[in-house]
């Protein structure tokens, strides 16, 4: 017999069918992750330009934290009186006097306000131009015996409160004298006076002739009668020293120099230590903005014209 025959039947469907549903649903999955994301980077990005403006504010405030910082390190009131009051600088030069100036520098149990080699140029070159003059200095420095020298055909008067600055000098000119004199003005009081006058216009007046009875707390009325009686071309404020709260400050000597000033027609006033408070104020308050002609370093140099019927220091400004 013949052997049999296999037929097979065709299938009429696959075994296994791809829907296509499923793929055109991975597409458009994907698509919608796509779409995120860069939904997701546009978000970003703005976010990034929102936060630039908050970074440029918070740099600016650290940049305006430094600057305030590093004020307040150099201001007079954190550096102390050594930033104020520098070192002593002696500037004794060669003339007759140099051996007791040299004498005097070599002891300075107290830190004093020497001027520089500039400042001390500018007042040299002051006296030079004046001399022969009516020269009179509040305080005492070994350098400031060249001027005397430089004066001698005129007159040099010296007020200081250290004694032991005074036991060494020997003056060789009958035109020089120095005198000790008791300032009893600390400088912690400076606001207090500042306020006293300004409170008592009519007590403060600026007229020589009442100096020596003057009511005003700033008035130094026991000086030598030979100060308040000479009309004086050049006034030097360098004493007392002023060099803490509690020692004497040259309140009343600003003071008494703005009184002195005006007694003659024209007279020249030097200030030192005008990086201090008090010197400034007092400056600014007595002497005047108007008056002063010029600066160099620590120094002030104003020029006082003779007002004897006036009855204020400086005019007032509008609205003050």
């Amino acid at each position: 017999m013949p052997p049999d025959v296999l037929h097979f039947r065709p299938l009429l469907s696959p075994l296994v069918q791809f829907s296509p549903s499923l793929t055109s649903r991975a597409q458009e999955n994907h698509i919608f992750c796509v779409h995120k994301y860069w939904q997701g980077r546009k978000g970003m990005t703005l976010t990034k330009k929102k936060l630039i403006p908050i970074l440029v504010l918070i740099l600016s405030i650290i940049s305006i934290l430094r600057l305030l910082s590093l004020n307040v390190k150099t201001s007079p009131f954190s550096t102390g009186i050594s930033a104020l009051f520098p070192a002593p600088q002696h500037n004794c030069s060669s003339s007759p006097l140099s051996t007791t100036c040299n004498k005097i520098a070599s002891h300075t149990p107290n830190p004093t306000t020497t001027l520089t080699e500039k400042e001390f140029r500018v007042l040299s070159d002051l006296v030079a131009l004046k001399s022969p003059c009516n020269l009179l200095i509040f305080g005492f420095q070994p350098q400031y015996l060249t001027l005397s020298n430089m004066n001698a055909a005129g007159s040099t008067i010296f007020l200081d409160d250290d004694p032991d600055k005074i036991s060494k000098v020997r003056l060789n000119s009958n035109n020089t004298q120095i005198y000790r004199f008791e300032y009893n003005m600390p400088t912690k009081a400076g606001y207090k006076l500042l306020k006293h006058a300004r409170q008592n216009p009519a007590a403060c007046v600026p007229n020589p002739r009442l100096l020596q009875k003057s009511k005003c707390k700033l008035a130094l009325k026991n000086l030598p009668l030979e100060v308040y009686e000479k009309n004086w071309d050049v006034i030097v404020v360098d004493g007392p020293n002023g060099d803490s709260p509690e020692s004497p400050g040259r309140m009343g000597s600003i003071y008494t120099t703005s009184v002195l000033a005006r007694a003659g027609n024209t007279s020249d006033v030097i200030v030192h230590d005008v990086d201090r408070i008090i010197e400034k104020w007092f400056s600014w308050e007595f002497l005047c903005d108007e008056n002063l002609l010029y600066s160099k370093g620590k120094l002030w140099h104003f020029r006082i014209r003779g007002l004897s019927n006036s009855t204020r220091f400086c005019p007032v400004e509008a609205g003050i």
